[in-house]
């Protein structure tokens, strides 16, 4: 069985190096590419204050995170829930960051000894060059329900995440080639149908439907920031 977990995290600023912490996780189970049900969500106390520009984001104020354990007195139940899955994030690297320090606090460490990790934002990259690849963008490419994303939100980005995940890879799981298709063969190869030489019509675009891509290509520059590659 194939079990993945996918998981977000808030924090309290940009940079663990300098000494910003993790104030919620939230993550929830696939196995077997099915969303189980199975979740695990913490707020927790950074004993620290939260730079304004990540409270603006997540809305978890230090006041309300003052009596939430810590993350060492949850480290080992959020181990044993993520322990031999893969972990799906989106931009693992900034979470996957934050998880190693805390880890490190603790002498522990890093999760890469617990679970390999599969990051959404570099596969996004990969299937939509030259396009916005944010949680946002994704949810409305792939039609996934975001209306009540007012705040960030550990668990709840982490269960949009799922279904865009989900969505970004589906396919994967029917990549079997079926031998009793006509034009396939049993033990490899192709045959032609017969009829078959010469029916494909090539149909090339007119000049004004050149210039209609063109400006479509225009406007993704300028929203993504970046030159469309293709």
């Amino acid at each position: 069985m194939t079990r993945q977990i996918v998981l977000d995290t808030e924090t309290t600023g940009l940079d663990p190096a300098q000494g910003h912490r993790v104030i919620e996780i939230g993550a929830l189970e696939i196995l077997n590419r099915r969303i189980t049900g199975a979740t695990y969500h913490v707020y927790l106390n950074p004993e620290r204050d939260i730079d304004a520009g990540a409270l603006a984001v997540h809305g978890l104020s230090r006041e309300f995170l003052s009596d939430k354990p810590r993350f060492a007195d949850v480290s080992s139940e959020f181990l044993d829930f993520v322990r031999d899955a893969e972990l799906i994030i989106h931009n693992a690297p900034f979470d996957i960051g934050f998880l190693n320090a805390e880890l490190a606090y603790l002498n522990d460490g890093p999760m890469k000894r617990f679970c390999g990790v599969l990051d959404t934002l570099k596969l996004a990259k990969q299937l939509h060059p030259g396009q916005k690849n944010n949680l946002d963008a994704l949810c409305r490419r792939y039609f996934v329900d975001n209306a009540g994303r007012t705040f960030h939100g550990a668990l709840l980005d982490a269960q949009l995440l799922a279904e865009v995940y989900l969505a970004m890879t589906r396919g994967q799981e029917t990549l079997g080639i079926d031998i009793s298709q006509p034009g396939i063969k049993a033990g490899g190869g192709c045959r032609r149908q017969p009829g078959a030489a010469g029916s494909l019509k090539v149909l090339r675009a007119g000049e004004h439907e050149l210039e209609l891509h063109q400006a479509y290509l225009a406007g993704l520059g300028k929203e993504s920031g970046e030159i469309p590659s293709w």
